[in-house]
């Protein structure tokens, strides 16, 4: 997977979970990914080595895709937008029920 796609898939799988890591693995995370801070630039700022950026960033990724295994929260909301989607270009009253009942199953 190329930086940019890891990047967006990190970025939108944080602002679903972002509650359940760390202060200071958001701090580390919103350091690299959303300001565009260097290793070395997060490691100076909070006084710890590159090495252990780099390896808390790797543990945050993990940790984000294994709520997201276990939770299926981005799933879930990528379904809803496109029900949402289909029930605002439905046509008939029918369609829209029948999608809001496919709507209530998620």
């Amino acid at each position: 997977m190329d930086n940019i796609k890891k990047m967006l898939k990190l970025t939108s799988l944080y602002d679903l979970y972002k509650n359940l890591l760390t202060d200071k693995q958001r701090q580390y995370f919103e350091a690299y990914y959303f300001q565009n801070q260097s290793l070395k630039e997060v490691s100076e700022a909070f006084d710890v080595s590159r090495n252990a950026i780099y390896s808390q960033l790797n543990e945050i990724g993990k940790s984000l895709e294994d709520f997201e295994a276990k939770l299926h929260l981005k799933r879930k909301k990528e379904k809803i937008n496109v029900l949402v989607d289909e029930i605002r270009n439905s046509e008939t009253e029918e369609e829209r029920e029948e999608l809001l009942k496919k709507l209530e199953r998620i």
